[in-house]
């Protein structure tokens, strides 16, 4: 079965904040693209990967921190809308975009279709604590975790879930104005360590969550695109075989495995709260427990979502594309054992697990790639503007004085 998508409505790939390297959105470019779907996208500048892909019609050179007036960034969506000149399914690729195209529907529907989600919605989900509260009230196990207010109850929340314990920026556009840590996890073995982080005054938001072992946990994954009142469209779930960095960030290499536990969990927590658009949910198996607990929510498309398709060659953004165009989203079951691996870092990530292990990890030879995420015959120039970027990016880093940690937005 070929999937064809409506070749009349473009696509926009809306970003905020300054990640270049980003495989996601050239895998966006890419899966509606190779279908005839006139794909623009929004860029750092005019030599970032995704915008010497062949697959992209048009690019606007809009570089922004997040530390923007949200009136001011919409108006820059709606002045991009205007000049396509049709209008765009808006596809986000991180969670302050998503946040903005919730928040402000009921202007940029001018331009754009926009899934039916609660205003409201996308914010609390991609928000540590909020998200907390509500898988409590759908039922849906997530770690203990506490939100500080003081350097008080910073000290009283390590205590209470215990050392080693983990650190996360709280909430979309605060980890962009006053980021509390760096990456996305951060894990932190004593009190000292903690106190030393914030020796003094108030925290910046932070989480403070239960470090759930890693010989005791498996990384899982679900990629959905959800219809109105929260009806799964599309829903893929897989395993996270190794990250970078290791045990706690991207994806460097995963494979599709269906994990029907797992589907009814994310299907549940979605039609309770109605959520309807894209989703990318990180879950940690407990095997002291035997529970998968939710760990993050991001409601946009997530950076490997190309390692999922169902039989029919659906994905998540084709589905969404579907079903904002009022055409069907065939029903299918998952692809099982699709690989995806993100090029560099799945070699960063095998020397951490060599090092870590003390032995090479046995997929390295063994499971060879679906899907690589910048490398496609079809469309050679992106992977190659990315390994000279991010050689350029490692350099500079290996080379520069030490300085201190950015103090966000001011």
């Amino acid at each position: 079965m070929v999937v064809l998508l409506d070749t009349e409505v473009p696509v926009l790939l809306a970003r905020i904040g300054n990640y270049p390297l980003h495989h996601g959105s050239l895998g966006v470019v890419r899966t509606v693209g190779r279908l005839g779907v006139p794909v623009h996208a929004v860029v750092e500048d005019r030599f970032t990967p995704v915008a010497l892909s062949r697959h992209l019609t048009s690019r606007f050179v809009w570089p922004t921190t997040g530390c923007e007036e949200p009136e001011q960034l919409a108006d820059g969506l709606l002045s991009m809308g205007r000049a396509i000149g049709a209008r765009c399914v808006a596809v986000p690729t991180d969670d302050e975009a998503a946040i903005l195209l919730a928040e402000y529907a009921h202007r940029l529907k001018e331009c754009f279709l926009i899934p039916p989600v609660p205003a409201h919605l996308p914010r609390l989900l991609a928000c540590k604590a909020s998200l907390h509260r509500i898988c409590a009230e759908a039922g849906v196990p997530s770690p203990s975790s506490r939100a500080p207010e003081s350097r008080d109850e910073l000290v009283d929340a390590g205590r209470e879930l215990g050392y080693p314990l983990v650190l996360k920026n709280l909430a979309p556009f605060s980890r962009l104005r006053t980021p509390a840590v760096s990456g996305t996890t951060t894990v932190v073995p004593t009190e000292r360590a903690l106190l030393d982080r914030f020796p003094t005054g108030r925290p910046p938001p932070v989480l403070v969550q239960e470090y759930i072992p890693r010989q005791q946990a498996e990384d899982w994954i679900t990629h959905m695109y959800c219809g109105t009142g929260g009806v799964p469209r599309a829903l893929f779930t897989g395993l996270k075989l190794r990250s970078w960095p290791p045990y706690a960030g991207m994806t460097a290499r995963a494979v599709g495995l269906r994990n029907p536990e797992l589907a009814r969990l994310a299907e549940r927590l979605c039609r309770r709260t109605g959520y309807s658009g894209l989703a990318d949910l990180d879950w940690r198996y407990d095997r002291r427990d035997g529970q998968y607990k939710l760990v993050d929510f991001n409601p946009r498309v997530g950076a490997q979502f190309r390692l999922f398709e169902s039989v029919h060659g659906v994905d998540v953004v084709r589905a969404m594309h579907l079903d904002l165009t009022g055409r069907a989203v065939p029903d299918g079951a998952q692809a099982e054992g699709r690989v995806f691996v993100a090029g560099q870092l799945d070699f960063a990530s095998a020397v951490a697990w060599l090092r870590h292990e003390r032995r090479l990890p046995s997929d390295l030879l063994h499971v060879r790639a679906t899907e690589r995420a910048w490398l496609s015959w079809d469309d050679p120039l992106p992977a190659a503007a990315e390994a000279l970027r991010f050689t350029g990016l490692v350099t500079w880093r290996l080379l520069r004085p030490e300085r201190p940690a950015p103090a966000g937005c001011r």
